[in-house]
């Protein structure tokens, strides 16, 4: 590969995608997913869904192209929009959001992130505070800003913080307390001692707090609690949200952020010169979704309950020690008790296709090089297609025991 100077080699390296000879790699998601189709395994790697959103979503994107809503939108998101975030945010949550001066559409939560992050950091002092396994595009990003990321562990079998570990990170030099809640690639909820620390803690070194909160409508156990709702914690917090998990339309990319004006000011003056504007006709279309009634969400949970007790009891009975998530599509299963001496997760997720017709994501493909040793025996399963599949995918999994 002929050497190109720039940023991309940082972004790369960030999400250890770059070779020590500097090539791009392919990412483990495009090979497991190939080595998924040459064995017609069930592709439980990636976390996107197999079936069409609701009825009513639909209709009303394909009524937006027939009206002509296919033009940029306002550079903030079509009115509509911005106004059933708001709505959306009070009547979940409680919070009052202005929806001319608070709220930002984004391609996509992912774009969202990377806005917020280039628009909050400035160069390799400034640090990020991130929840390690981390989903990839946190440390693309951070690393793409030239900032640095400062892990905290999610140690298995919790998967949970220790509180002596996040105040050790924090520092002076903490810019961004980055929050994933629902928590991707672990499943883990945040428990409220931890969220007040975080805010405590923020607050003490004048960071901002960044929330990715795409699992906001998969919180399996309880309700959703956003950061944002805490005493002391509206005025420093950026919430981040997409419709994409919520309403099965994850090829739309409608994102947001929410947050105080002078935050989203300064995201907007990234973003603007990113996508500029995305996905017109979509807009409205999440609008409706946004404006579902309660039972619409409550049988989101229910059905993704169902599927991830059905995933667990498949991989139990394979012989994996699991971990039972409290959100989001994810389960984390260890398979320590199923290693060939001298391999681990990766060499097991690598043969799962052809050896068991199953495909999954080693957990070392969500952490920094120098912690993979902790995480080496660690698989993450995505129970987000239907339930038929989950089933057949269980079954396979319990199998491969007998």
């Amino acid at each position: 590969m002929l050497h190109i100077p720039g940023a991309w080699q940082r972004t790369a390296r960030g999400a250890g995608l770059l070779s020590p000879d500097g090539n791009l790699l392919p990412t483990i998601f495009a090979e497991m997913t190939a080595l998924a189709v040459r064995h017609d395994a069930v592709n439980l790697g990636q976390g996107f869904p197999d079936e069409d959103g609701p009825a009513e979503v639909l209709a009303a994107a394909t009524a937006a192209i027939e009206a002509g809503v296919n033009q940029y939108s306002p550079g903030r998101g079509h009115p509509d929009l911005l106004a059933a975030i708001a709505e959306h945010q009070e009547r979940f949550y409680g919070l009052v959001v202005d929806p001319e001066r608070q709220i930002l559409v984004t391609a996509g939560a992912t774009e969202a992130l990377a806005a917020t992050l280039l628009a909050l950091l400035d160069g390799p002092e400034d640090e990020v505070v991130v929840f390690e396994p981390y989903y990839d595009s946190y440390a693309a990003s951070i690393a793409l800003a030239g900032a640095r990321l400062m892990p905290v562990p999610l140690r298995w079998p919790a998967l949970e913080p220790d509180l002596d570990d996040l105040r050790a990170a924090v520092t002076d030099r903490t810019r961004v307390i980055l929050v994933n809640d629902p928590h991707n690639p672990t499943g883990t909820v945040f428990s409220a001692e931890v969220k007040q620390e975080i805010v405590r803690l923020a607050r003490s070194v004048g960071a901002t707090i960044v929330t990715d909160e795409v699992y906001e409508h998969l919180v399996l156990e309880g309700p959703h609690v956003p950061i944002a709702t805490l005493p002391g914690a509206t005025e420093i917090t950026v919430s981040l949200s997409s419709g994409g998990k919520t309403f099965k339309t994850t090829g739309w990319k409608i994102g947001w952020a929410t947050g105080p004006a002078d935050l989203i000011d300064a995201i907007i003056a990234v973003k603007q010169f990113l996508t500029y504007v995305n996905g017109a006709p979509f807009q409205p279309a999440i609008a409706a979704g946004l404006r579902l009634p309660d039972a619409y969400f409550e049988d989101l949970v229910a059905t993704q309950r169902l599927r991830r007790d059905v995933l667990g009891s498949g991989l139990r009975e394979a012989g994996f020690e699991v971990s039972t998530p409290a959100g989001s599509y994810f389960t984390v299963a260890d398979a320590r008790a199923l290693l060939a001496e001298g391999t681990d997760a990766a060499d097991f997720a690598r043969a799962l296709p052809e050896r068991v017709g199953v495909a999954a994501i080693p957990l070392t493909a969500f952490v920094s090089p120098a912690h993979r040793g902790e995480f080496a025996t660690l698989l993450r399963f995505a129970a987000c297609k239907r339930t038929e599949v989950i089933e057949e995918a269980a079954r396979r999994l319990a199998a491969s025991a007998r």
